[in-house]
């Protein structure tokens, strides 16, 4: 794949976009078995591949530049602005309205945040795109002073851009490097983005998490409700369940008759829920709070339990309370097999039976691997 950006070293994002794609993909498996080559007779199943362009939903942009002239994108080691509002890896929506928003930026007036100065007040837009082509987008500032602007033309934006169905205002006022504050104002009537996965309606909160890559998403979800339906458990808690993607598929499936779905997210829980009741799902419910804290702090053992944890693993604590639970199955999902090899040694008694990568971010070193533990 060509990109003029990595050509110009202005981005080298994809670090392994000079390697060509089957040499990346067999490269990541050779690599995350080695580290669960403590775990021999994992039976393997093939990588799944992944598109390398146009596959990410949602671009995560740099605001710099002038009123004028705005620059999308990333910065530079010096902190100065390289536009990839054209970055290939976007889905052809998001780069259809790059375009638009840039427009915006200086119609409404949206001074680009001065990162060495410390001055202005767009931060990034962040923007998503769900498989029906409606997009929410975000406007991440130091402060409310923009806020009237953007109302008043915000009007003229939906003319242009009809796809827009959400659109909000993320307040971060701190000087360092976090992409995003606590605070959101809504500024469209709709409040989450339909995700159609597997004929399933995920809705997305503006603060909640979902996976950037739409099509891996759904071979994840696919592949763990196959995997969980060959066990047959009665019984399911889904940790870190975020927006409910393992939970609701496995309910809708009927691959499991009682899910509990946790997540300390509460955008998230409120999105789950509203996928759940739109679906009527009665077997599913939601729980606002830490994985680690319900679980140790239930006095009950499901059957089986979904963990889908953030880079740094489940922790000690919580493979502590697996390994001494007697739940029969954990089906786990990382995006760090280093930190899943740690958590399996930890867990001496779940056994991982059943593998598979998924390249949910190609032309990088990183990837979403599924296992599948049984007690032994």
């Amino acid at each position: 794949m060509l990109c003029h950006h990595f050509e110009a070293s202005r981005c080298r994002s994809c670090s392994e976009l000079g390697v060509p794609y089957d040499v990346q993909l067999a490269g990541k498996q050779r690599g995350v078995e080695e580290l669960l080559a403590a775990h021999p007779g994992v039976a393997w199943l093939p990588p799944v591949a992944s598109p390398q362009l146009g596959f990410r939903n949602k671009a995560k942009m740099v605001v710099t530049g002038t009123v004028e002239e705005p620059t999308l994108g990333i910065l530079n080691p010096a902190g100065g602005g390289v536009d990839l509002r054209d970055c290939p890896l976007h889905t052809p929506g998001i780069q259809a309205a790059l375009p638009v928003l840039a427009g915006f930026v200086t119609r409404a007036g949206l001074t680009p945040y001065d990162v060495p100065g410390r001055r202005g007040e767009l931060k990034h837009l962040l923007v998503t795109e769900s498989p029906d082509g409606e997009l929410m987008v975000r406007f991440v500032l130091r402060s409310q002073e923009p806020v009237t602007r953007i109302r008043k033309h915000l009007p003229a934006l939906l003319a242009e851009l009809p796809q827009v169905v959400v659109a909000s205002v993320n307040l971060q006022p701190e000087h360092k490097a976090v992409l995003e504050g606590e605070r959101e104002l809504l500024l469209t009537e709709q409040e989450t983005l339909r995700m159609r996965v597997n004929g399933i309606d995920l809705h997305l909160r503006p603060q909640s998490f979902f996976q950037t890559h739409t099509a891996m998403a759904a071979e994840l979800y696919r592949l763990g409700r196959a995997w969980v339906g060959e066990v047959g458990p009665a019984s399911v808690w889904d940790l870190y369940c975020g927006v409910g993607g393992f939970a609701l598929h496995l309910v809708s499936a009927g691959t499991a008759t009682e899910v509990v779905g946790i997540e300390i997210s509460r955008e998230a829980i409120a999105s789950a829920e509203q996928s759940r009741d739109e679906a009527g799902l009665a077997g599913v419910r939601f729980v606002a709070g830490d994985a680690t804290a319900y679980a140790l702090g239930s006095d009950a053992v499901p059957d089986l339990v979904v963990v889908n944890p953030p880079r740094r693993g489940i922790g000690p604590e919580l493979s502590g309370w697996l390994e001494g639970s007697g739940v029969g199955h954990v089906l786990y999902s990382s995006c760090n097999a280093q930190t899943l090899a740690r958590d399996l040694a930890a867990m001496p008694s779940l056994r991982p039976v059943r593998g598979r990568l998924l390249d949910m971010f190609p032309n990088t070193t990183h990837y979403e691997v599924l296992t599948l533990l049984e007690r032994s």
